[in-house]
């Protein structure tokens, strides 16, 4: 698509209302391409399906809300498994034309999958820019999701209760992030009674902050809990306050704010990108696991009491060695305790090396679902860094990592 084509295709995106936009997107693109169909699917919030937006009659299958439509798509063994894994373009032979399915990727966080029906079968520059059109309508999602609540409708498959609002709010809006030295991804697999895990990164110019906790007690109780940690650690945070003093000041809020004996556990880490270190504090959580040259070992770590225990606590904090290749997973005790003790991590580990991080969460968080039958006591959540540094070749385009190797 040519420069004047891109401005006149964001021109009328933006003189649209954000419910329309993607509607909008897709008119204009079909015309442009010269596509009898242009669709977006967007992922759902299990990871495992994929839902399909538009305005159709009530009478078609699948949901509705008002004049919205949502039809879910499952992933596992389609071309949109194929597609979101190797984020490349699919072009299939059809009855009634060519079927293209593209990824929708930004900065390696899956938004969904466009699918396009042409009458003949596209060039290698016209697949090219189809590729870079699946790119910018993840952009579109981004920006204009914010403005309405159509697209975390059409995400909710299932009903979510007032404590999985709540810890959903508390998670960064990107489950994955790729940059120049690193690529973090984290999922959440929530009990049926949510036990209030959270995960949370911030990238800055010089910077990686992550973050897991895991709040005491189930549902609005352990949300609460894990709504003031989480949001006294961003508030520190982005204070400028240093790793040390970001946990003392939210251990000491905590423990203001909630009653005595309720706690979190957690590590939060800071990374420093120039200098390629890294810091850690525990605070009574499970140890991480590193993959390093082929070798899965957890991270032996000096452990303090859980936050909000002690007010006034000051936490050790300790480095956390980095090198270039190394695959470092944080976990909640929800994929570890007796009922996923089945689980062995390390072998999971090692034969998920070839994956990328948003793969590894995704197949650490099946595991679990699979040896509990789905009947999860507790929350699960997992979040996988890949360290590259500086030396890193990276092959991204498109907002994604183009092979499905880890970076």
């Amino acid at each position: 698509m040519s420069s004047p084509d891109l401005r006149a295709l964001l021109e009328r995106v933006e003189a649209a209302s954000p419910v329309d936009a993607i509607d909008v997107a897709a008119e204009e693109l079909a015309t442009r391409l010269g596509a009898r169909e242009v669709t977006l699917l967007v992922a759902d919030y299990s990871g495992r399906d994929l839902v399909r937006l538009g305005r159709t009659p009530a009478a078609v299958q699948g949901r509705t809300w008002g004049s919205e439509h949502a039809e879910s798509v499952p992933v596992a063994g389609t071309v949109y498994e194929e597609v979101l894994r190797s984020q490349q373009v699919a072009v299939r032979e059809v009855e009634d034309g060519v079927r293209i399915t593209a990824p929708v990727t930004v900065r390696g966080d899956v938004i969904g999958a466009m699918d396009l029906l042409l009458t003949g079968r596209p060039s290698t520059e016209q697949t090219a820019d189809i590729a870079a059109i699946g790119h910018l309508l993840g952009h579109i999602v981004v920006v204009n999701r914010r403005y309405t609540d159509l697209f975390e409708w059409g995400q909710r498959t299932t009903a979510l209760s007032l404590s999985a609002e709540i810890q959903r709010r508390l998670l960064p809006p990107a489950f994955t992030c790729e940059a120049d030295q690193l690529t973090i991804a984290g999922w959440l697999e929530p009990a049926s009674t949510v036990g209030g895990d959270t995960f949370d990164y911030a990238l800055d110019r010089g910077t990686l902050h992550v973050s897991i906790t895991d709040a005491a007690g189930h549902d609005v109780q352990a949300a609460m809990l894990a709504t003031v940690l989480v949001g006294a650690l961003r508030n520190a945070r982005r204070a400028g306050a240093d790793l040390r003093a970001q946990v003392a000041s939210a251990n000491d809020e905590l423990a203001a704010h909630s009653p005595t004996g309720w706690f979190v556990t957690g590590q939060v880490v800071r990374v420093d990108l120039e200098r390629e270190t890294a810091l850690i504090v525990n605070a009574g959580h499970p140890p991480p696991l590193r993959l390093r040259e082929g070798r899965v070992e957890a991270i032996e770590l000096a452990v303090d009491l859980p936050f909000g225990i002690e007010p006034g606590r000051s936490f050790e904090v300790q480095s956390l060695a980095l090198e270039p290749g190394d695959r470092i997973v944080f976990v909640t005790d929800g994929m570890l305790e007796r009922h996923a003790a089945d689980l062995d991590f390390y072998a999971t580990l090692r034969d998920t090396a070839h994956l990328h991080p948003r793969e590894v969460v995704h197949a650490l968080g099946d595991a679990v679902l699979r040896i509990t039958d789905g009947n999860l006591r507790d929350d699960a959540t997992v979040l996988c860094l890949d360290w590259s540094g500086r030396s890193a070749d990276r092959a991204s385009r498109h907002g994604a990592n183009q092979e499905p190797s880890s970076s």
